[in-house]
């Protein structure tokens, strides 16, 4: 990897009331001293209530966005995001093959894999999620699944901390990402334990559960965290350790806009002056 200057491309969805996708990316990223770059895969009409209207962006337009930001800004993460169809996923991971084609080599990917919205919404077809495990997921640097996205990638029951661990072992294991983060928020408890495997090993994270209301864009939000750290040079485990802390803060630091499920307070590391 050539010198770490922040830049992240993300590829991910539009949401309009700003708390997840595209718009959470941005803010957290530049938040944590990154440089924010897009390719935006779809419009989502939504707000904290849900989601009301999913419009796809053409495949070859998004192909068009990743490679204009690699071939001129360059990148040192791609943070991805809502893809929606398996054309979307493969559009990726064609981008990504380009990348290395043309350049040598290419960024570290951080994968969500984005299924369903905050508020139940489909945000991802059943045909695509096929096509992230076997296509998308051995590109990844780092793949950052919910206990049910972990599920339905592969298969296995994930609903305690044995269940996270063996779907972190199975996605680096045999389904060839390099690094997973099986995430435990989905799963009841005082306390939230993240499962991150990597090359070195297992280590599970742990802190107390929030409650709160602001819970909208968290997976975004950490998983644009931990590429705006790897894109400024650190390895995976520092780097999810100090995403995770950002996020909990940004929780912390949620505004309370909204009736449902609320924003976080993403810029809580500038405090605006007046």
């Amino acid at each position: 990897m050539t010198e770490a200057k922040g830049r992240v491309l993300i590829i991910a969805g539009s949401d309009s009331g700003g708390g997840a996708g595209i718009q959470a990316d941005i803010k957290t990223v530049t938040a944590l001293g990154g440089y924010a770059m897009t390719a935006i895969t779809a419009v989502t009409v939504q707000n904290t209530l849900g989601v009301t209207g999913v419009h796809a962006i053409p495949p070859d337009v998004v192909r068009a966005q990743i490679e204009a930001v690699q071939s001129d800004l360059g990148a040192d993460a791609w943070k991805i995001g809502m893809l929606g169809s398996a054309a979307h996923v493969r559009v990726v991971e064609a981008s990504y093959r380009w990348t290395v084609e043309t350049f040598g080599s290419a960024p570290p990917m951080i994968l969500d894999p984005v299924m369903i919205a905050k508020g139940g919404a489909a945000l991802l077809s059943d045909d695509a999620v096929a096509v992230i495990r076997d296509e998308l997921t051995p590109c990844a640097a780092l793949i950052t699944p919910n206990a049910p996205e972990a599920e339905r990638l592969t298969g296995l029951e994930v609903r305690d901390l044995d269940g996270q661990k063996r779907a972190a072992d199975m996605l680096v294991n045999r389904l060839g990402a390099w690094c997973a983060l099986v995430k435990g928020g989905h799963i009841e408890g005082d306390r939230v334990r993240d499962v991150l495997l990597t090359g070195d090993g297992m280590r599970v994270f742990e802190s107390p559960r929030i409650d709160t209301k602001a819970t909208h864009g968290t997976g975004c939000t950490l998983a644009s965290a931990i590429a705006a750290y790897v894109a400024q040079g650190l390895e995976i485990e520092p780097a999810v350790e100090r995403g995770r802390d950002y996020l909990m803060q940004a929780i912390r630091a949620a505004p309370g806009f909204g009736q449902g499920h609320q924003p976080l307070g993403h810029g809580w590391t500038v405090k605006a002056k007046f």
